[in-house]
């Protein structure tokens, strides 16, 4: 085997696994917004990514093409009907690039907190630990922190805590602005 074929095995393998960690980040994140609407905390849902089929393949799979802009990663509401939106990225690395969040998703992310929702980036760095990012934070980052991507170090006080079903519990602190609950009969 050539070192050209050697290297884009080892690329391959590296990209496969970053998709498995990235798809096990988001079901840890599917779990907790499950948590959160049995709880009526928040009703919270992954944005699906505007496509269009263009050839069925049968079995449930098809050939599609991106018909939209990205938008947010994952949208809804916490009880009282403040407006939730945020991305979801995951690194394996021990820094997260700002240019993780692409131009059309940050602009989605800063209506959404000039409108008064809540905007955030969950950052995960190898699925060990969790942080919530507030936009006005992550959109000035080189205000902040000095260069344009973060270390765990650097978002320390914005750790996320891992509930007891092994959920990051990304609304916590969240739930106490919200509008008090009426009772519904």
């Amino acid at each position: 085997m050539t070192n050209r074929e050697q290297e884009a095995l080892r690329r391959s393998y590296r990209g496969k696994v970053s998709r498995c960690q990235g798809a096990f980040f988001e079901q840890m994140i599917s779990a907790a917004c499950n948590l959160y609407r049995e709880r009526q905390i928040a009703d919270i849902e992954k944005t699906p990514e505007p496509m269009q089929p263009t050839k069925d393949l049968g079995g449930g799979k098809f050939i599609a093409h991106y018909t939209g802009k990205g938008q947010a990663d994952y949208k809804g509401f916490l009880w009282g009907g403040r407006a939730v939106n945020f991305e979801a990225k995951y690194t394996d690395s021990g820094k997260m690039m700002q240019d993780r969040v692409t131009k059309d998703q940050a602009e989605r992310l800063e209506r959404a907190q000039q409108y008064g929702g809540v905007a955030f980036v969950l950052c995960s760095f190898g699925s060990v630990a969790f942080y919530r990012i507030p936009w006005v934070v992550w959109r000035d980052m080189k205000g902040n922190f000095g260069r344009k991507y973060i270390m765990p170090a650097d978002v320390e006080q914005y750790r996320v805590k891992i509930g007891a079903p092994g959920v990051p519990l990304f609304l916590e602190g969240l739930e106490a602005q919200s509008v008090e609950r009426e009772e519904y009969s």
